[in-house]
């Protein structure tokens, strides 16, 4: 069953053809606190290669730790955001897990937590994999 989605106004869908994420993580970077106005953005990580895209999208990039371009795509009519694509991971993409259809989102079990480095100091829950920054692919 592939992973499906939509924004919150509804122009914008997608789905990744994939049973479940590669990763499903917290992540507490500066950037996602910002771009979800809470504490951490949920993310479903899926391989770029297996998603589509339907609908009025706009993106912006800002640069990364890495020094490279971070793409954070958006629904041009709603705003909501959809996905964070970074240029130094290229084979991947960061679907916001709260766009996610509602029985596919509750099935989530989220064990990794990135960015910790930018953790809130009221956020009390730790999960089993925790990074301060990006985890490097081994």
């Amino acid at each position: 069953m592939p992973l499906t989605g939509h924004c919150l106004c509804k122009a914008v869908t997608y789905s990744a053809d994939i049973d479940k994420p590669l990763l499903t993580a917290y992540d507490h970077c500066d950037d996602c606190q910002r771009q979800s106005g809470s504490t951490y953005s949920l993310v479903a990580v899926v391989p770029k290669a297996t998603l589509t895209i339907n609908g009025p999208t706009k993106s912006w990039a800002g640069v990364g730790t890495s020094g490279m371009a971070v793409h954070r795509i958006f629904c041009s009519e709603c705003g909501s955001p959809i996905a964070h694509d970074p240029d130094s991971a290229p084979e991947i993409i960061a679907l916001k897990a709260g766009t996610l259809d509602t029985e596919i989102k509750r099935s989530l079990e989220p064990d990794t937590e990135i960015w910790t480095v930018s953790k809130l100091p009221f956020c009390k829950q730790e999960l089993d994999h925790p990074f301060e920054q990006m985890p490097v692919p081994q």
